[in-house]
């Protein structure tokens, strides 16, 4: 059985540490898993119920539910910005958590995992998006954890794919991910 499992980055930088981090996901992601970098969470527009209406849901927010509704699993990635997570990413996770009682995450699995320059590789921002994620809908897999810390010189000259503590934890963490959606499933 093939698991879809959606990558959804926090960080919009070009360069950024959490980008490569998923595309490293992709790579490791064991035999009969895909990962899927979700691209254009920077045109989904904040949300709002006036907008969220059928026949009337902007064209960028209906493709990330698409996805989502898609997936079989989530792998979210967030650096922390200003002691939580990215506006991008929240405003995604409420995107997701609509309509309330039906939203996409419906009871799949979560992984939320991520790197940041501080000393504590973003926990704080991790943190807030497991809760929010949570209450989205999501069945966040609580012990599943990655924070990398020290991303800006930890990752200035090695792709995470590169670096052999970094990849066996993320193989991990991916290989776990896909057990629990096949898990989840076949019941």
């Amino acid at each position: 059985m093939s698991v879809r499992i959606l990558a959804l980055v926090g960080s919009l930088r070009a360069g950024s540490h959490n980008r490569q981090l998923a595309e490293a996901a992709g790579k490791l992601a064991p035999a009969g898993a895909e990962v899927e970098i979700f691209e254009g969470l920077a045109e989904v527009p904040f949300y709002n119920e006036d907008i969220d209406v059928e026949g009337g849901v902007p064209a960028a927010a209906a493709r990330l539910r698409e996805a989502a509704q898609a997936a079989d699993a989530f792998l979210i990635l967030s650096p922390e910005y200003n002691g939580t997570m990215p506006a991008v990413l929240k405003n995604a996770i409420d995107w997701l958590s609509r309509p309330f009682g039906a939203g996409a995450f419906g009871g799949k699995p979560v992984a939320v995992i991520g790197t940041a320059f501080g000393q504590y590789g973003g926990v704080w921002a991790q943190d807030d998006t497991r809760k929010a994620v949570g209450i989205a809908g999501g069945k966040v897999i609580e012990d599943l954890k990655l924070s990398i810390p020290g991303s800006v010189t930890r990752f200035a000259e090695t792709h995470p794919v590169d670096d052999s503590e970094v990849a066996a934890q993320l193989t991990e963490v991916v290989a776990r991910l896909h057990g629990h959606a096949g898990e989840i499933a076949a019941a």
